[in-house]
C-alpha cells in the first residue's frame, strides 16, 4: 500500500468518524468471511456499517474526532462498527451476533466521547429502539392534554348529574 492509498484510507475513515454518533471496536480475530459479511449485512440495513482497516491508519483517523479515546483498543486484528443514526442499533446487532459467534470480541466503544466498556455495550443493547422510545414519548405527551379535557369536563358533567337527580327528587 503506497502513501497515496493510506492518505486515502485515513481520509475516508476520518469522514466516518466525524458523521458517527458511535464507534465499536470489536476483535474479529477467528470469524469465517462468510459471518463477517453476514454482520456487514445487518449493519448495513440499519445505516451502520463494520470496517477492517490498520490500526496506525485507525489512529490517525481518529485525531481531533470525538472518537480520540478509541485508540485504547487499537491493537491486534481489528474492526470498527459505526453507526450514523442510532447508536442503540449496532450494539443490538453486535450483541446478538456474538451470541452465535463468540469469535467476534467487542473490546470497547465510544459514545458521545464517553468509553463504554463491553458490559455496557449490552446494556445499551437492551434499550429499546428509536421507534419504540419516541412512540412511548408521544403516548406520554398525548395522555396529558386528555386527562386535562377529562377534568374540564367533569365539572359540567357533575353539574349535569346534580340537575338530573334534583329534577328526578321533584318530580316524586
Amino acid at each position: 500500500m503506497n502513501r497515496e492509498e493510506k492518505t486515502t484510507i485515513v481520509e475516508e475513515l476520518s469522514g466516518k468518524f466525524a458523521k458517527a454518533k458511535i464507534a465499536i471496536v470489536t476483535d474479529y480475530r477467528g470469524l469465517t468471511v462468510s459471518s463477517f459479511q453476514e454482520v456487514r449485512r445487518e449493519l448495513k440495513k440499519n445505516n451502520s456499517e463494520i470496517r477492517v482497516a490498520k490500526n496506525t491508519l485507525l489512529r490517525r483517523a481518529v485525531k481531533g474526532t470525538a472518537f480520540e479515546s478509541v485508540e485504547n483498543y487499537l491493537s491486534g486484528t481489528t474492526a470498527v462498527a459505526v453507526s450514523y443514526a442510532d447508536p442503540v442499533a449496532p450494539a443490538k446487532i453486535l450483541v446478538e451476533f456474538i451470541k452465535n459467534n463468540p469469535k467476534l470480541v467487542i473490546r470497547g466503544a465510544v459514545l458521545d466521547g464517553k468509553i463504554l466498556s463491553q458490559e455496557d455495550l449490552v446494556q445499551l443493547s437492551k434499550l429499546p429502539s428509536k421507534e419504540v422510545l419516541l412512540s412511548k414519548l408521544l403516548s406520554v405527551m398525548q395522555a396529558v392534554p386528555t386527562n386535562f379535557v377529562q377534568v374540564l369536563s367533569g365539572v359540567p358533567r357533575k353539574f349535569m348529574y346534580l340537575l338530573t337527580a334534583i329534577k328526578n327528587q321533584k318530580e316524586q
